[in-house]
């Protein structure tokens, strides 16, 4: 006969508890939740739709879903003239475009911004808003003016709702290897980049890899991607706590990294519940992504690195000062996001995140967790340094960086 404290369905019930009162306890230190937009509009919907209807010489205009390869193809069709025309004619299509040339992403999305700025410069004068409201333009619209700064390469953007926008750092066409940074929760276009604490927004952990992973092979041609490109949950609600966000993201996740140009390596650094997206986007990535590295996270919705299912060698690491520790490493009915990915039982190379300070601060310079993800990224894997009591972390892989 079961005890009445060891029965199953109390001990279910207590682990949702101390779930909710973690999250309660995070709520109120500083993970807190990010306003949505209050236009909520959805001018890339617009752009679609004018899309279908367009055409060129005549003919209609590819599928925005087809694959990568047709897309590829159609564009390749088209002299530089045509290609920049439906640039500057669907900016939220073309720039959005897994399979478009890079430069014409490029393109078509400082032409998107620029756009998306004029209609926050009106927003910020349009006196049937509110005073939030207004306020919220005028964020928006230096958002825009600061994405739009000479030398900024934006591979995605869509201003709808809360927002969504990727960046590449370094040549992506010409690049060796590819690092890709998947970010976590209230991550959004007013997020993607910050003056505080900048190394814990995409924008400042890219350049912070960027750098690091330049400083570490100088003669290794790398690209870094600050991917936030998919809705991430907005606070630490019940979206955070379960996975439908990173079901979908990791959809996005997968697009993207199939369409990325070339063959060369790709490397992903997930971070808090952005590697809750790569631990389900496992299944869909193809066989170029060698590597996922994740920090502070909590969980990747799996019981071992086994169950991912990828070829890619998993790693992971978790400052002693995060916070995310203290979140229950579980999966009751969906909710949870399964098994620590620093346990030994996990089955990830464990390394050393010395000197992060907390979950935030994985991508400042001089710390360990930054030495090693940009070894990691060019592939100097004997470099790596491991976590106490995880010794052997780098073992049975060579070098692949041209330092």
């Amino acid at each position: 006969m079961t005890s009445f404290d060891s029965s199953p369905t109390l001990n279910a019930w207590r682990a949702l508890l101390a779930l909710a009162v973690v999250f309660v306890m995070l709520a109120t230190s500083g993970w807190t939740a990010i306003r949505a937009n209050a236009a909520d509009s959805a001018p890339r919907t617009a752009a679609l739709a004018a899309w279908a209807r367009g055409t060129m010489d005549g003919h209609p205009l590819p599928k925005p879903d087809a694959t990568a390869y047709q897309l590829g193809r159609f564009f390749h069709s088209l002299d530089t003239a045509e290609q920049n025309d439906l640039a500057d004619r669907y900016p939220l299509v073309v720039g959005n475009l897994n399979g478009a040339p890079v430069p014409l992403r490029y393109r078509a999305n400082r032409v998107a911004l620029t756009e998306a700025r004029a209609v926050e410069q009106k927003r910020m004068v349009d006196t049937r808003l509110s005073a939030d409201g207004r306020q919220d333009a005028s964020r928006r619209m230096h958002r825009f003016d600061s994405l739009l700064d000479d030398g900024r390469q934006i591979l995605a953007f869509d201003p709808s709702d809360s927002g969504r926008v990727a960046e590449v750092f370094g040549d992506l066409d010409h690049a060796q290897r590819v690092s890709v940074i998947v970010p976590g929760v209230d991550t959004n276009v007013l997020t993607f980049e910050k003056s505080d604490r900048r190394n814990s927004a995409p924008v400042g952990m890219a350049q912070s890899l960027y750098a690091a992973e330049s400083a570490a092979a100088p003669h290794t041609r790398t690209a870094v991607i600050a991917w936030a490109d998919y809705t991430a949950p907005a606070g630490l609600g019940i979206d955070a706590a379960v996975g439908k966000m990173a079901e979908d993201g990791a959809v996005r996740l997968a697009a993207l990294v199939r369409a990325l140009p070339g063959s060369t390596p790709v490397e992903l650094f997930c971070h808090s519940y952005g590697s809750v997206v790569c631990g389900v986007s496992t299944r869909q990535l193809p066989p170029r992504v060698t590597d996922i590295a994740v920090a502070g996270s909590p969980g990747m919705r799996v019981g071992s690195a086994a169950q991912l299912g990828t070829e890619a060698r998993v790693w992971s690491m978790r400052d002693k000062d995060d916070w995310i520790q203290d979140v229950p490493y579980l999966d009751v009915a969906g909710l949870g996001h399964g098994a620590d990915p620093v346990s030994p039982a996990f089955g990830a190379r464990v390394l050393s995140a010395a000197g992060a300070i907390g979950h935030p601060g994985y991508f400042e310079p001089g710390t360990a967790s930054l030495a090693n993800f940009a070894a990691i990224g060019v592939g100097a894997y004997q470099s790596v340094v491991c976590a106490a009591g995880a010794s052997g972390c780098g073992s049975g892989i060579s070098d692949r960086s041209a330092a």
